[in-house]
C-alpha cells in the first residue's frame, strides 16, 4: 500500500478528518470512529474550531492566525468525548488528567503528526454519502521514553476513593496497578478492544537518541510530561498527596512500639523478682538467726499463773467478740434443734417464695450484652453508628479449597503465560455456581416461600430487591452468575495471532480491574457483579502472593444479610435462611461427589456454638456435682462397726447439705430475676460450684465438730447441737461474710458478665449461710435423734442392736494430722525449707505474672470438633485483608464549606492533613496501625462528581436524549468546589446515581447509606471507610483498636480547628469486634481493682470477728494475696489468658482461699498450747483435717470430671483454673500457713488463759470441797454406818455444783 511509503515531514499530516466507523471493532463504550488517511500539510486553525483546540489540546494552542494543526473539529469533538470518560478516574490530579490528554492531543492534533506516527493499516470504509474511502485503523506512535515515564509516573498513584484501589489497575488491563508499566500503560490505550480505542495504536518508546526501528525523518516525540505535584497551565492546581508521592509533605514515620521494660540489659520484671527474692530470703535467714540467738522458750507463754492486770485491752477485745458469738450461736443453735420441722417448714417456704422469681429468668446469650458494658465507649459508638447507619450487615461465608488438584500455565494470547492453581478450573466454578443458587425454604413468618431475596442486602436495590440484587461476593459474580457467560469463547487477533480467548481471559482481566464495565476481550463482557457493584478480588479468592490472583487456593463466596432488629418479624426469616444455608453446606460436605474441601460459617453460628456446648456440658457438671454428693455422703458418715453402718452413715445429712447449696443458688437466682438483673450461662455453671465449695466446708467443719463432741452429763441433745455450733459458727460467719461482701464489691466492676456473676454468687453464699444456720441445724438435730435412737438411714423403721458408744469419733484425717502430718510439717528444718520453697514461688509468680497474655481468642468460646474452628484457620489462612473500619463523624462539622470538603477530601486542593490522608498515612505503616487499605471519601468522589471535566452529573436523565452529555458550562479555573447551594442540591442527586460505564463515580452502593441528613439538610452523621490488616488473635485486635482510636483523636483535633465546627465534634472508629475486644484495654487495672475490692473486706472481717487481731488479719491477707499471684503465674505457665472469664474465676479463687485460710488462722488464734509451734500443731490437726475433707477434697473430684467437658472455654478456665487454685489454696492454707503462724502467729491471747486459768481453779476448788466433804463423813460415822447412810453424791448434785461453778466463773469474768 502507498500508504507505507508516506514521507515524515515536520509541518504534514498523516491523517484528517473521520472517515466513518471503523469496521473491525465491536461493542464500544463510544462510537469507535476513525480518521481518513490523508498526507497533506497541517491546516491553520481558526474561529470557533481554535476555541475548541484550546479547549481540548490546551498545550496545541499557539496563538490564533498562527496555530496549525491536524485534525478537524469533529475529530476534536469525538476526542473530547473520549478523553472525558478516562478523566473521570483520572480528574482528581489535574496533571495526570493534562498529560493523559497531552498524549492523545499529539497522536491525533500534532501539526507535525507524520514525524510522529507511522500509519500500519488501512481499510476502505463507506460513509453515508460518497464513495469509500480508504481510514486509518492501525498506526505505530513514536515517543520517548522520556516522556512516556513522566506522563506514567504523574497518574500511576492516582487513586479511586469508592475503592480505595488505584486509578491506572483499570487502565493497565491484566496488569492491575502492582504490574503496570509505562509500555503496558500504553499498550492498553492504545488496544481497541480496551471499549474505548476506536483503532489500533503500537506505542513504540524509544530512549533518547536510539534511532533503532525507526523510520526516516521520523522524530519520537519528546514534550514535557507535567509532574503530578506541578500546576497545570491552566490553572489546574498540583494533585494531592493521596494521588501524588511528590506532594506529600514528609511525615515522620509514627513511634516505634514501646520497647520491653529493662534494667542493665535484661528483662526489668525478672531483676526485680529476683531482687525481691534476696531480700525476703535475706530478711527470713535474719529473722531466724536473731531466734535462735534468743532462749528458745522467751517468746513463748511461761504457764506460771497470770494476772488480770496482764490482760491487754486487744485480748479482752478478742475474747468478748468470742464469747459473744458463742453464746449467740449456742442460744441460736438449741433452738433450731429444738424445733426441727417447723425450722425446715419456714426455710421451704422462704425459698419457694424467693425461687418463683425463676419463672420470669432472663438469661443473656447475646455475647454484647455479656462482655461489654451497656455505657461503655465501644458499646456508645456501636448504638451511634447502628443508629444512623443500618447495622453491619449479617455475614454468611464459605471458603473453599481444593487439595491435591494439579495446577497448569495458561498461554493467554493477551496475557501471555499465568499460573492457574488446581482450584481455578471451569468445573468448579460452575459447582460453586450452583452450590451459591441452592438455599430456598418455606417461611412461617413470610407465609410463603422464602429465598436470599427476602433477606439479603441489596445496596443498589435494597426497597424491592430481586435475587440478582442480592450482594454475593463470590468468583461466579465475574462472569454475573451466568453459565453462558462462563462457556462463552471467541476468536481473537492480537498483534497478528488468532487464538481463541475464553472464561480464563475474562478471569484473569477481572481479578487484576475488578471495576472494569468491560473487558478488553472481545468478549467484551463486564466485570461487575450481577447487583451492580465490584468484587474486589480479595473478597472472591485468598491464599496467593504477589496478586497472582489466579493461582489462589481457595474460593470466598460471602452472602450478606440485613441485620434486622430482633423485633422485626424479618430477623426471624433471615435467621431461618441461615440455619437453611448451614444444612444444605453440611449436606453438600457429606456429599461424596464434592470436589471442594471448605470451611464456613453464619452469622448465628458463634451464639448457636456457644449454646450447644453448653448443652452438651451440662451432664458433665451433673456428673460433676453427683461425684461431690457421694463424696459427701461417705465422708461425713462416721464407721465404728459395721453393724451400725447404716445406723452411723451420713447420706441424708450429705443430701440435706447439697440441697441447702442448690437452694441457696435457686434463692440467690430467684431474687434477682424478681427484680429484674438477667442471668447468664457463666452464673449457672460457676456460682453452684463455689457455694458448694463454701458451703460444704462448713457442713464438714460442723459435722466433724458434733462427731468428736460428746455429750456432757445431763445435757440434752439439743443443747449439745447448740454447744457445738457455738464453737464452730463463728469461723463460718466469719468466711461467709467474707466472701458475701467480697463478691458484693466485686459487682462494682463495669463487665456485665463480671457484675451480674459477683451479685448472684454474694446473695448465693449469704443464703447458704443463713440455711446452714437454720435448715442444716434442724436436719442435724433430725439425724441425731435417728442415730439415738439406732434407726437406719432410708429405712427408718429398722432399729438395730448394738448401741453407739458415748466415745467421740475422730475418723481416720484427724489422728493421722496430729500423729504424722503436722509433726512433720512443723519439725525445725521442714519449717524453713517450706517458708524458702513459699517464698520462691511467690517470687517466680510476680515475675509471670507481669507476662500473662492478655486476652481471649474467638476459637475458645467453641468447643472441640466445631466447624468454627476450621472456619477461623481457613480465615487466618487464606485471607489477605481484615475486617472493615469505618471512620465516623459525628454531628457539628460544615461539610458544605470549601475549607470543610478540605480539611476531609484527599484529591487536589485538599489539606494535606485532612481525613482521608491521615488514614493514608497510617496505611503506609501497616505493621503499627494494622490499616491495609486506605478510607474511600464520599467528598473526594462526590467533587469529582460534580466536577464539569469528567461529566458525571451532566447526564440528561429523562427524554429522547437520555444517557447522553447535556452541555456543561466548562470550567477552567483550577480546583472546583461547589457553593453551599450546590452542594446540598446536588448531593442526593449523587448519593442516588447508580455508577454505570458513562459515570462509575455515582454515589449509589458505595456512599447512599454513608451520610446521614436530618430533616434541615445539615450533616449530621457520616462514615469513611478503609481496611484492617488480617488480625487473628485478640492481643492484635486489641492493638488495632487502641491505633485506630489514636488516629481517630488525632483526625478529631485537625478537623476542630476547621472555622465552624462545634468543640464536641468528633471521629470515632468503628468495626462490629470493637465491642468484645475494648474490655481488654482496661482488663488489668479493672482487675486489680477488682481482687483488691475483694481482698479488702477479707481483711477486715477477719480483723473484727478475731476482736480487733491485726496480726491474724494482716497474716490472712497475705496469704491470700500469694495464692493469687501464685495462681496467675501459673496461669502464664498452663498457657491460661487473662480475661473477663478468668477475673470472674480469680475473684472465686479470693473466695475459695479465705475457706483455705480463714478456719486455720482463727483456731490458731484462739489455741492456749504453750508455743507457737504447738499451738500450729493443735491448729493443723483439729482445724486443717476439716478444711482438707471440706475444701479440697470437695472440690478436687468435681473439678477433675471437668477435664472431660467438650467446651474448652470450661476446660481452660474451670477445670485447668479451678484446679490451680484449689491446690495452690490446699498448699497455702495446709503447708506454708501453719508454718508462717508458727514463725510470725500472735501470741496466745492472755484473757483466754486467764478464763481457763478461773475455769481450772474453780474446779480444783470443786475437788478440795468434796474432799473436805467426805472427809467429815469418814470422820464422823463408822464404817458399817457409812455402808447404810452415807451416800455420794449424786449426779445431779454435781451438775449443781458444775452449774455454780459455772456461774461463778461468768460472774467472775463479767467482774473482770
Amino acid at each position: 500500500g502507498k500508504y507505507y511509503k508516506a514521507l515524515h515531514e515536520p509541518g504534514y499530516c498523516a491523517f484528517y478528518e473521520e472517515c466513518g466507523l471503523n469496521p473491525s471493532v465491536g461493542g464500544t463504550l463510544i462510537p469507535p470512529i476513525v480518521p481518513c488517511l490523508n498526507y497533506s500539510q497541517a491546516r491553520p486553525i481558526l474561529g470557533d474550531h481554535y476555541k475548541k483546540l484550546q479547549q481540548v489540546c490546551p498545550m496545541l494552542a499557539q496563538g490564533e492566525g498562527n496555530t496549525f494543526a491536524c485534525c478537524s473539529i469533529k475529530q476534536l469533538n469525538s476526542l473530547e468525548t473520549s478523553l472525558t470518560l478516562s478523566k473521570a478516574v483520572l480528574i482528581r490530579c489535574p496533571s495526570c488528567a493534562d498529560n493523559f490528554a497531552h498524549l492523545h492531543c499529539i497522536t491525533t492534533c500534532s501539526p507535525n503528526q507524520s514525524q510522529i506516527v507511522k500509519v500500519t493499516k488501512v481499510m476502505n470504509v463507506t460513509q453515508l454519502v460518497g464513495n469509500p474511502k480508504e481510514a486509518v485503523v492501525g498506526y505505530q506512535a513514536f515517543l520517548t521514553t522520556n516522556f512516556a515515564d513522566a506522563s506514567f509516573q504523574s497518574c500511576k498513584n492516582v487513586r479511586i476513593p469508592a475503592t480505595g484501589g488505584f486509578a491506572i489497575a483499570t487502565m493497565c488491563g491484566r496488569y492491575g496497578a502492582k504490574l503496570c508499566t509505562p509500555q503496558r500503560w500504553f499498550d492498553f490505550q492504545g488496544d481497541s478492544s480496551n471499549g474505548l480505542a476506536p483503532l489500533d495504536i503500537d506505542f513504540q518508546l524509544m530512549k533518547e537518541g536510539d534511532t533503532t526501528g525507526v523510520p526516516e525523518g521520523v522524530i519520537p516525540y519528546n514534550g514535557r510530561a507535567l509532574g503530578c505535584n506541578e500546576t497545570t497551565p491552566s490553572g489546574g492546581e498540583a494533585c494531592s498527596c493521596q494521588d501524588c508521592q511528590e506532594s506529600c509533605p514528609s511525615v515522620p514515620p509514627p513511634e516505634p512500639p514501646t520497647p520491653p521494660f529493662t534494667l542493665l540489659g535484661i528483662d526489668g520484671y525478672l531483676l526485680i523478682s529476683i531482687i525481691l527474692l534476696c531480700l525476703l530470703v535475706l530478711a527470713f535467714l535474719t529473722y531466724l538467726a536473731a531466734c535462735e540467738n534468743k532462749d528458745q522458750n522467751s517468746n513463748e507463754i511461761p504457764q506460771q499463773a497470770i494476772h488480770p492486770s496482764e490482760v491487754t485491752c486487744a485480748d479482752k477485745n478478742s475474747l468478748a467478740a468470742q464469747a459473744f458469738l458463742s453464746s449467740l450461736f449456742r442460744a441460736w443453735g438449741t433452738v433450731m434443734a429444738t424445733y426441727p420441722l417447723m425450722v425446715l417448714l419456714l426455710s421451704a417456704v422462704i425459698v419457694a417464695v424467693f425461687a418463683a422469681g425463676l419463672k420470669s429468668i432472663e438469661l443473656t446469650t447475646d455475647p454484647v450484652e455479656l462482655w461489654s458494658a451497656p455505657n461503655s465507649r465501644a458499646r456508645q459508638e456501636k448504638e451511634f453508628h447502628d443508629t444512623h447507619f443500618d447495622p453491619f450487615f449479617r455475614t454468611n461465608q464459605l471458603i473453599l479449597t481444593a487439595p491435591g488438584r494439579e495446577g497448569y500455565i495458561y498461554d493467554s494470547l493477551l496475557f501471555g503465560p499465568q499460573n492457574f492453581s488446581g482450584l481455578v478450573s471451569k468445573d468448579l466454578i460452575i459447582e460453586l455456581l450452583e452450590l451459591q443458587t441452592r438455599i430456598q425454604f418455606w417461611s412461617e413468618d413470610l407465609n410463603r416461600t422464602a429465598s436470599l431475596k427476602d433477606v439479603c442486602f441489596a445496596p443498589l436495590n435494597p426497597s424491592n430487591p430481586s435475587l440478582t440484587d442480592c450482594a454475593v461476593n463470590s468468583l461466579p459474580q465475574y462472569f454475573q452468575n451466568s453459565l453462558d457467560n462462563i462457556n462463552a469463547k471467541v476468536n481473537m487477533t492480537e498483534l497478528g495471532v488468532t487464538k481463541e480467548v475464553d472464561w480464563r481471559d475474562h478471569l484473569i482481566y477481572c481479578l487484576n480491574s475488578p471495576l472494569s464495565f468491560k473487558d478488553i476481550t472481545d468478549l467484551g463482557m463486564s466485570c461487575m457483579a450481577d447487583y451492580g457493584a465490584p468484587v474486589f478480588s480479595f473478597l472472591a479468592v485468598g491464599g496467593y502472593s504477589n496478586d497472582d490472583f489466579t493461582n489462589a487456593e481457595a474460593f470466598i463466596m460471602t452472602f450478606s444479610l440485613n441485620n434486622y432488629a430482633r423485633s422485626n418479624p424479618k430477623f426471624n426469616v433471615a435467621m431461618q435462611w441461615e440455619s437453611e444455608f448451614l444444612k444444605i453446606v453440611q449436606d453438600y460436605q457429606k456429599n461424596p461427589a464434592a470436589n471442594f474441601t471448605f470451611a464456613y460459617m453464619a452469622e448465628r453460628s458463634l451464639e448457636d456454638e456457644i449454646n450447644r456446648t453448653t448443652a452438651e456440658d451440662i451432664p458433665i457438671f451433673m456428673i460433676s456435682y453427683a461425684v461431690i454428693f457421694v463424696y459427701i455422703a461417705v465422708a461425713l458418715g462416721e464407721y465404728s462397726s459395721c453393724k451400725r453402718i447404716l445406723v452411723d452413715s451420713k447420706f441424708l445429712v450429705g443430701l440435706g447439705g447439697i440441697l441447702v447449696v442448690g437452694c441457696s443458688v435457686l434463692s440467690s437466682m430467684g431474687f434477682y430475676s424478681w427484680i429484674g438483673i438477667p442471668s447468664s450461662l457463666v452464673i449457672l455453671q460457676v456460682v453452684p460450684f463455689l457455694v458448694l465449695a463454701v458451703g460444704a466446708d462448713n457442713i464438714f467443719i460442723f459435722v466433724l465438730e458434733y462427731q468428736r463432741d460428746v455429750r456432757r452429763p445431763g445435757e440434752k441433745r439439743e443443747e449439745q447441737i447448740g454447744r457445738v455450733l457455738g464453737n464452730v459458727a463463728p469461723s463460718m460467719l466469719l468466711c461467709s461474710l467474707s466472701e458475701s461482701v467480697c463478691f458484693f464489691l466485686g459487682a462494682l466492676s463495669t463487665m456485665p458478665a463480671v457484675k451480674s456473676f459477683a451479685l448472684y454468687a454474694a446473695l448465693a453464699v449469704l443464703m447458704d449461710f443463713v440455711l446452714q444456720m437454720t435448715a442444716f441445724v434442724a436436719l442435724m438435730s433430725l439425724d441425731a435423734r435417728r442415730q439415738d435412737s439406732n434407726r437406719c438411714e432410708l429405712l427408718c423403721c429398722v432399729k438395730v442392736g448394738k448401741e453407739r458408744s458415748n466415745k467421740p469419733n475422730e475418723g481416720f484425717l484427724l489422728p493421722f494430722m496430729r500423729k504424722f502430718y503436722a509433726p512433720v510439717l512443723l519439725h525445725r528444718f521442714t519449717r524453713v525449707i517450706v517458708m524458702l520453697v513459699f517464698i520462691i514461688m511467690l517470687c517466680g509468680s510476680l515475675y509471670l505474672m507481669f507476662n500473662v497474655t492478655v486476652g481471649l481468642d474467638q476459637e475458645l468460646a467453641m468447643p472441640k470438633g466445631s466447624y468454627m474452628l476450621d472456619y477461623f484457620q481457613y480465615l487466618y489462612k487464606y485471607f489477605e485483608v481484615g475486617a472493615p473500619v469505618y471512620f465516623v463523624t459525628k454531628k457539628g462539622f460544615n461539610f458544605t464549606s470549601v475549607e470543610g470538603m478540605n480539611a476531609v477530601c484527599s484529591s487536589v486542593g485538599c489539606d494535606q492533613f485532612s481525613l482521608a490522608q491521615k488514614i493514608q498515612y497510617a496505611t503506609n505503616y501497616p505493621e503499627r496501625s494494622y490499616l491495609g487499605i486506605p478510607a474511600n471519601s464520599w467528598v473526594d468522589d462526590f467533587i469529582d462528581w460534580l466536577n464539569p471535566g469528567s461529566k458525571c452529573c451532566r447526564l440528561y436523565t429523562l427524554g429522547p436524549n437520555a444517557g447522553n452529555f447535556c452541555p456543561a458550562n466548562q470550567c477552567k479555573n483550577g480546583v472546583l468546589r461547589p457553593t453551599v447551594e450546590q452542594f446540598n442540591r446536588f448531593l442526593p442527586d449523587f448519593l442516588g446515581n447508580r455508577p454505570d460505564l458513562q459515570c462509575s463515580k455515582g454515589g449509589l452502593g458505595a456512599y447512599d447509606k454513608a451520610v446521614v441528613r436530618d430533616e434541615g439538610g445539615e450533616i449530621i452523621a457520616s462514615r469513611f471507610m478503609a481496611y484492617h490488616t488480617p488480625l487473628t488473635n485478640s492481643q492484635e485486635f486489641t492493638a488495632a483498636l487502641l491505633m485506630a482510636r489514636e488516629l481517630a483523636d488525632n483526625i478529631t483535633k485537625g478537623m476542630r480547628k476547621i472555622p465552624g465546627t462545634s468543640p464536641d465534634f468528633e471521629v470515632f472508629p468503628y468495626t462490629v469486634t470493637n465491642v468484645f475486644y475494648e474490655q481488654y484495654l482496661t482488663i488489668v487495672p479493672e482487675g486489680l481493682f477488682s481482687i483488691s475490692l475483694c481482698l479488702l473486706p477479707t481483711f477486715v472481717v477477719c480483723c473484727l470477728l478475731l476482736g480487733l487481731d491485726l496480726r491474724s488479719g494482716l497474716l490472712n491477707l497475705l496469704t491470700i494475696i500469694m495464692i493469687v499471684v501464685d495462681t496467675v503465674g501459673v496461669m502464664t505457665l498452663w498457657g491460661i489468658d487473662y480475661n473477663a472469664v478468668a477475673l470472674i474465676n480469680l475473684v472465686t479463687a479470693v473466695g475459695i482461699s479465705v475457706e483455705f485460710v480463714s478456719h486455720m488462722t482463727r483456731s490458731f488464734a484462739l489455741s492456749i498450747k504453750p508455743t507457737h509451734v504447738e499451738r500450729a500443731k493443735e491448729a493443723t490437726a483439729n482445724m486443717g483435717s476439716a478444711v482438707f475433707a471440706g475444701v479440697a477434697m470437695t472440690n478436687l473430684p468435681g473439678i477433675l470430671v471437668l477435664a472431660f467437658a467438650k467446651a474448652q472455654l470450661i476446660q481452660i478456665f474451670f477445670f485447668r483454673l479451678n484446679l490451680v487454685i484449689t491446690l495452690l489454696g490446699m498448699a497455702h492454707g495446709l503447708i506454708f500457713l501453719p508454718v508462717l503462724l508458727s514463725y510470725f502467729g500472735p501470741g496466745v491471747n492472755k484473757a483466754v488463759l486467764l478464763q481457763e486459768q478461773l475455769k481450772a481453779n474453780s474446779k480444783a476448788n470443786d475437788e478440795l470441797r468434796m474432799r473436805n466433804h467426805v472427809k467429815q463423813v469418814y470422820d464422823n460415822l463408822s464404817y458399817e454406818e457409812n455402808e447404810v447412810k452415807g451416800d455420794p453424791p449424786s449426779p445431779s448434785d454435781a451438775s449443781r455444783s458444775s452449774e455454780f461453778t459455772e456461774k461463778q466463773w461468768e460472774d467472775k469474768i463479767d467482774h473482770f
